[in-house]
């Protein structure tokens, strides 16, 4: 791609001959011999880049630099001056500018301002797009009201500061639910850290969450900073909150209370920001009346309760769960994009899915990896209790084969009713089953008319 750098400078013979060096390297170069002009010119063409003198009559390069800047916030732009003074320089620096060159120009310096500077733009870019990118990947796919209802509700809670806590089974998306109020809130340039609670044995969560001292625990060798510390200013997913010991539960409760914390072994109270975002697959007052859990904490993390539902409970989410995880892997992998064939998704439909998201987003990629079509018919799906790939059903009508005197009967009459097979898989549509099974249309025809088969059912 080109770029389009933009030349605003009052005497003509700069802008000469920055036209002619930069177009010598491939650029794409506008001019304009006024701040105002140069405004105008950048309305209606959007350069990746201005080249901006600072000395100008009427409108000086300083206030163009500031309008350019409050139009346009993301366009890099360079200095350039035959009088600069320091003073000149940081007042540019602080509006926006990006660099600042001298006059007379040095080719050599010219060249490499505008280099590293498109490369900041591209990276910038980049780094957009790559943001996007990961906002699509922690998005709560699912037109049903329940989950419609539920972005609702985190896009009322995500612009606070209030903890929240989430409720539902495991692998229903709870941490994707908790990414989704990070993103949305205005913390979503700070970090996000999340900890499993259960995955940590005790002796060592406390050390995780707070950080420890050197030598407070057996191996350390130096200080470490916690979750806590690492999240300051962002948000913390605290995962299966309902596991943690009443101990951890006190500490937890303190930082809400506080906003402080001390590192295991440490003396000196530590202050921090963090929005606290918690989950939980135990009904937690069930857990309070057994004395498993505090009630005080509950109250503290109850503030905004949300409930994740179930796979089974949304179903018809199910075939635009599974086209997402096709798109998903397939852009990670680099795949050729395949497609699930409506009875395939009424079997996904069906299932109870007791592992929920998590479950099928498993199984499709499992599928995807296994299946070498470009459709993805029933007899690809795997045993969704827990089996081996799941073999072709049987077919009756086969064994008929098997009583044929010659192997050319056998083989004639083992290809129409595999032929009738596909076409019922694919609800006789001929042109998908010559697709999928790897032969030319008209070949197909010419077969379902030898072999008498009646594509009108």
């Amino acid at each position: 791609m080109t770029h389009t750098i933009l030349v605003i400078d009052d005497e003509k013979d700069i802008r000469t001959s920055l036209t002619g060096i930069l177009e010598d390297e491939g650029y794409h170069i506008l001019t304009a011999a006024s701040g105002v002009d140069g405004i105008e010119c950048a309305q209606q063409e959007l350069p990746d880049l201005i080249l901006l003198d600072i000395w100008m009559p009427g409108m000086d390069g300083l206030e163009t630099l500031e309008r350019l800047k409050a139009l346009f916030p993301q366009v890099t732009v360079i200095m350039i001056s035959g009088h600069g003074t320091i003073e000149t320089a940081v007042r540019a620096t602080k509006l926006g500018a990006f660099d600042f060159i001298e006059k007379p120009l040095s080719l050599e310096k010219v060249l490499l301002s505008v280099a590293n500077a498109l490369v900041l733009q591209d990276l910038k870019a980049e780094n957009a797009e790559l943001k996007r990118s990961a906002a699509k990947e922690y998005e709560l796919i699912g037109d049903t009201p329940i989950m419609s209802f539920l972005r609702e509700q985190i896009m009322r809670v995500a612009p606070t500061s209030s903890p929240v806590l989430l409720t539902g089974e495991n692998g229903t998306g709870k941490e994707l639910a908790a990414r989704s109020i990070h993103y949305y809130s205005p913390r979503r340039d700070r970090p996000f850290i999340a900890i499993n609670c259960a995955a940590i044995p005790e002796e060592l969560l406390e050390s995780e969450l707070f950080g420890h001292e050197k030598g407070a625990i057996a191996g350390a060798v130096a200080q470490k900073k916690g979750k806590f510390d690492l999240a300051d200013g962002g948000t913390l997913f605290l995962d299966e909150i309902g596991d943690t010991s009443l101990n951890i539960q006190a500490k937890i409760l303190r930082v809400i209370q506080e906003g402080s914390f001390e590192r295991v072994a440490g003396i000196k109270k530590l202050s921090v920001d963090v929005r606290i975002v918690a989950a939980t697959n135990k009904m937690l007052d069930q857990e309070i009346l057994q004395g498993r859990f505090r009630e005080d904490l509950y109250y503290r993390l109850n503030v905004v309760p949300f409930r994740v539902p179930p796979l089974r409970e949304r179903r018809e989410d199910i075939p635009l769960l599974a086209r997402f995880f096709v798109a998903l892997f397939n852009r990670r992998e680099g795949r050729e994009a395949k497609e699930f064939l409506p009875d395939t998704l009424d079997m996904l439909t069906g299932y109870d899915w007791p592992g929920n998201v998590l479950e099928l987003k498993n199984i499709v990629e499992r599928i995807l990896i296994m299946t070498p079509g470009k459709f993805i018919a029933p007899t690809d799906i795997p045993d969704l209790r827990g089996g081996p790939l799941a073999g072709p059903p049987s077919c009756p009508k086969l064994e008929s084969a098997f009583g044929r005197s010659s192997l050319r009967d056998a083989r004639e009459e083992f290809e129409r009713e595999f032929i009738i097979h596909k076409l019922e898989e694919n609800d006789w549509n001929i042109s998908r089953t010559a697709e999928l099974i790897e032969l030319e249309r008209s070949n197909l025809h010419r077969k379902i008319k030898s072999y008498g088969i009646d594509v009108r059912k």
